[in-house]
């Protein structure tokens, strides 16, 4: 193996790893983002500051910030690593993190609530097939009890004051960027990393618990919206819509809607990927946008998730959304400049590669170049067809964005088709048992064959005009 081939296969393994944490991360607060935004909009309402000061109801803040929201991420962490008994025994351990801490444990909880699931899962498969019968329960009981009790021991007197410490250093380092005018920065970053699938691990698995810190401080958070603020995406999309060419062009206009009223961000990657050098104006419109919302002194009051403009809207703190909406602005101005500069200048017919080519390029991205490969068994569950079908799944990464569209999309057809089935959306790792067909993106097929190889798989490369969806409902009709 060449030098040149190992430093990519390195690459590759180091990038797959990293989403890898990210997924892990932003597993744990993406399913409790509605208690956040909860949060956020009583925060926003009945502080002293807010749109309608209520001292009784502006009580309810603090015990959600505290206790509620660190408590759903220990759960919902060791629910991922352990079911239910490592959901509870989760939450059991982060509340030691809690009460250890004088500052919101989110970071804690991230910590606690898998180590305690994981703890708890080596004492399960010690113990199986070992109890005798009838003493289950009491087994599985006494053992959750005191491994929990002991662990929240461990919490309260250990990992809390290190993890407090640990919280407040990145807090200093983020005052430290504010105060030194250089956040804008930070988009330099972000911004590829958001093509590289890392989006959802960058807002919600480092930048919202900040932010989250933050708003309790001060009430509001600029770190809520580097990552979701809509305009560099926007611009982008703007830029093909009017100067671009092909089938780019003419898919631009319902990306635009998707993206900016809907906050599927997802939706814009493969458009950068079709002329990767537009990834220089996605920074540009994100430096942009940043600096902007710095200069102004804007923020939100809660985690803007998805990253839509009416999740701005509903963010913004009382007299605070002109800066918020200058912000997105200037992004959407200087992405679209740029963009806009660069198709223009670029080679003609450089930007008609389609849609199916740039989601093989994700593919390739997410999975270092491996995914190609097919085994024997992932090409027969391919080939299966479901002659009886009741109950279809569109499966996305989390399970809330892209597949919520698409399933959206699917069920309209079938209904104008006059078809009676029952199609969902969920997260590709929570596929269910009883699906009967599934259907993702391609970058995801060969993970939903792995969750449930006994349906049958769909790939589709646009999940908003995908020709398989018609394809599909003849299918059924007939």
């Amino acid at each position: 193996m060449s030098n040149e081939a190992a430093s990519n296969k390195a690459a590759s393994g180091v990038r797959v790893k990293v989403q890898q944490l990210g997924r892990l991360l932003s597993g744990m607060v993406m399913p409790n983002i509605g208690a956040f935004i909860a949060w956020g909009l009583i925060t926003a309402l009945f502080i002293p500051t807010g749109w309608f000061p209520n001292e009784k109801l502006g009580e309810l803040v603090d015990p959600m910030i505290t206790y509620l929201l660190p408590l759903l991420i220990g759960y919902t962490g060791g629910q991922m690593v352990h079911a239910k008994r490592g959901g509870v025994i989760g939450a059991v351990a982060t509340i030691g993190v809690i009460v250890g801490s004088d500052i919101p444990m989110f970071l804690g909880a991230m910590i606690v609530g898998p180590l305690a699931a994981w703890v708890l899962q080596l004492f399960d498969k010690r113990m199986e097939g070992k109890v005798k019968s009838g003493f289950e329960m009491l087994v599985n009981n006494f053992s959750l009890g005191i491994i929990g009790g002991a662990l929240t021991l461990v919490t309260y007197a250990g990992i809390g004051p290190l993890v407090q410490a640990i919280t407040k250093a990145l807090s200093a380092s983020v005052d430290f960027l504010v105060n030194a005018n250089m956040l804008p920065l930070v988009n330099i970053i972000i911004e590829p990393a958001k093509v590289l699938f890392l989006n959802n691990a960058i807002n919600h698995g480092i930048l919202s618990p900040i932010a989250t810190e933050e708003a309790a401080r001060l009430g509001q958070s600029v770190l809520y919206m580097l990552e979701t603020n809509p305009g560099p995406g926007l611009g982008i999309l703007l830029a093909y819509w009017l100067v671009g060419r092909g089938t780019a062009k003419a898919s631009a206009p319902g990306a635009v809607v998707i993206h900016f009223f809907g906050g599927i961000h997802e939706i814009y990657f493969p458009y950068i990927l079709m002329k990767p050098v537009l990834i220089l104006a996605a920074i540009a419109g994100g430096v942009a946008g940043t600096f902007t919302f710095q200069i102004l002194g804007a923020g939100l009051v809660g985690p803007a998730s998805p990253g839509s403009i009416f999740a701005y809207f509903a963010m913004a703190p009382k007299g605070g959304l002109i800066p918020v909406l200058a912000g997105v602005l200037s992004a959407t101005i200087v992405s679209f400049l740029v963009a806009a500069l660069l198709l223009k200048t670029g080679k003609k017919g450089e930007e008609e590669l389609n849609l199916e080519e740039a989601a093989a390029k994700i593919k390739e991205m997410k999975t270092g170049g491996s995914s190609g490969q097919t085994t024997p068994a992932a090409e027969a569950a391919a080939s299966i067809q479901k002659q009886e079908v009741s109950k279809i799944v569109f499966a996305c990464d989390a399970g809330m964005g892209s597949s919520a569209m698409g399933a959206s999309v699917l069920r309209r057809k079938l209904q104008q088709a006059g078809v009676n089935i029952t199609v969902i959306n969920a997260a590709v790792s929570e596929i269910p048992s009883d699906a009967d067909i599934v259907i993702t993106q391609q970058t995801l097929t060969d993970r939903a064959k792995g969750v449930n190889p006994d349906a049958e798989h769909i790939s589709i490369d646009n999940f908003l005009k995908s020709p398989r969806y018609d394809e599909l409902v003849q299918r059924l009709k007939s």
